[in-house]
């Protein structure tokens, strides 16, 4: 389940951030499966083309896997790994969130440096 989500994950950063390591690209698809062709948040992850997109499919797969855990009897011996793979998720998303909004200030940060070098350094 949450391996599927992580492995999709690292899918979209490998082409969102140009990891060109095919040996890691084949691992993640094994890991994942038949997940890789089918449709829903695991196959948008790993063709997502912006950091907004791959939270977003993100999200969405988390929330699959909630839904699916809370489904799964109390007295199956799985569910401890299965709730741990919710928390792992969870932390996953909640850097993801950190990252993307690092990057969006890191982009402004740019911005206002540009205007303040103008400032001193009037274009003519």
């Amino acid at each position: 389940m949450a391996c599927h989500e992580i492995a999709g994950l690292r899918l979209g950063l490998m082409k969102i951030v140009g990891i060109n390591d095919e040996a890691e690209r084949q691992h993640e698809l094994a890991e994942l499966g038949d997940s890789a062709h089918t449709p829903g948040p695991i196959q948008s992850l790993t063709q997502a083309n912006t950091l907004e997109d791959l939270k977003k499919f993100f999200e969405a797969g988390l929330a699959d896997l909630e839904q699916n855990v809370s489904g799964v009897d109390k007295s199956d011996p799985k569910l401890p790994y299965l709730r741990t793979l919710v928390v792992l998720a969870n932390k996953v998303s909640q850097d993801l969130t950190n990252q993307v909004e690092g990057l969006k200030k890191l982009y402004l940060d740019l911005e206002e440096i540009h205007d303040l070098i103008h400032e001193i350094y009037p274009a003519e």
